[in-house]
């Protein structure tokens, strides 16, 4: 029998000793003095083993905590402010003569929070095919190499399907209407099919105030015949499902990757939706987003046959110095519709100019998203050097252009 003694104290049990002890008198039936005279405690000491419900153990009084006298002040400003940070209480208590360290604090604090700010809760929501479709933005870590020895600060818009959690990602160089309803529309055109419901967070230019949609969201909406929902401020759980699609971007699509221009980024970032993101087996459904996609597709609305109209539109009169500015850049006008009004219109693409009074086309240029270039088509040029010359008297000299079969001639 294992018996553990201390100096002053006539006999300390431990867990093993304790046991035989009890052993030795309720199963073999050894008296209590017997007992006393084996292990040398008293008759006292080896009842008070036999009728505890554990081993008799030596327990130190705790010393207690120099935070003790000032817990209650904690209390008092966890109750006025319960998101107050450690750091700010440590400074709030060290007058009143405070002089632990920084860990005790954050530890007592941590632990006593949730009683005056209790932690919100969470459920699992369970989402029907074609329910919703979940919207956000996010901004990749490094520039977009946009040409010409430029880059530029990009987003994408990110959406994500809530049954099937298929999603789909379009680039964009700003947050104004036109930009994020493309974003938002090429998202849907990729993922082939119209949700019952767009859901966002307060983004500019989408929400009013109130939970109310702008009047271009609203008119976008409703040519596509689906509802709109806003998440509460500051409640980015609400849309989870878009939320951790665009933390497995950060870590899987982005590092390491290098794109030549605004165009093959988009290109790889369609080819990561296909190849992997969408394939890949999803922890919580235990199935791949494709495949459920497949099914969902059956249930959400077909995609009309003309997408929403989000070009930029405008109307300006052309200059004497023909050209237009938009995003910095300069796009030359025919100089022939000097002085009469068109209609500017730029694409995800291009950027298109007509005359209203005839729909004469004043230019086509590809939208460049390098910054205060002057874009000049090789006809305006032209036109501008042949009325420069006509003011000043004189036309162009006429050269004659003679086929390449009379020097043939002459060489043989």
């Amino acid at each position: 029998m294992v018996v553990a003694i201390e100096p002053g104290v006539e006999g300390v049990l431990d867990v093993e000793g304790w046991a035989e002890l009890r052993r030795e008198h309720f199963v073999r039936g050894v008296s209590i003095k017997e007992l006393a005279r084996r292990t040398g405690m008293s008759r006292n000491t080896v009842r008070a083993a036999l009728r505890s419900q554990g081993a008799p153990k030596y327990v130190r009084a705790a010393a207690g905590s120099k935070l003790d006298p000032f817990k209650d002040e904690i209390h008092r400003l966890l109750k006025a402010d319960p998101k107050l940070p450690g750091q700010r209480i440590r400074e709030l208590i060290t007058p009143l003569g405070f002089d632990g360290g920084k860990t005790i604090v954050d530890d007592y604090v941590r632990q006593v929070r949730p009683l005056f700010d209790p932690p919100r809760t969470f459920q699992r929501t369970i989402y029907r095919p074609a329910e919703i479709c979940q919207f956000d933005l996010w901004e990749p870590g490094a520039e977009i190499a946009v040409g010409h020895g430029q880059t530029r600060r990009g987003w994408v818009v990110v959406a994500c399907l809530g049954y099937s959690r298929a999603g789909a990602g379009a680039l964009v160089f700003s947050k104004e209407i036109p930009d994020l309803l493309f974003g938002i529309r090429r998202c849907l055109w990729s993922l082939g099919g119209l949700p019952e419901t767009l859901v966002w967070d307060r983004q500019s230019g989408l929400h009013a105030g109130g939970g109310r949609p702008t009047v271009d969201y609203a008119a976008f909406c409703g040519a596509l015949k689906v509802d709109w929902h806003f998440c509460d401020r500051g409640d980015p759980q609400a849309k989870g499902a878009v939320e951790r699609l665009q933390e497995f971007m950060e870590t899987s699509f982005e590092p390491g990757r290098i794109a030549a221009n605004e165009l093959d980024y988009q290109l790889q970032l369609d080819c990561w939706f296909d190849t992997r993101a969408n394939p890949r087996m999803h922890k919580t459904l235990r199935c791949r987003p494709i495949d459920r996609l497949i099914e969902e597709r059956q249930v959400m609305a077909p995609l009309p046959a003309a997408a929403p109209d989000t070009d930029r539109r405008w109307v300006l009169r052309v200059p004497p110095d023909p050209y237009l500015r938009f995003d910095t850049n300069d796009y030359s006008l025919d100089p022939a519709l000097v002085g009469r009004r068109v209609e500017a219109r730029v694409t995800d693409r291009e950027v298109l100019a007509v005359a209203l009074e005839t729909g004469e086309l004043a230019c086509r240029h590809a939208r460049s998203f390098a910054r205060h270039r002057t874009i000049t088509a090789l006809e305006h040029a032209r036109a501008l050097k042949t009325q420069r010359a006509e003011r000043r008297g004189h036309a162009e000299p006429v050269v004659e252009v003679r086929s390449l079969t009379s020097y043939d001639a002459l060489i043989a």
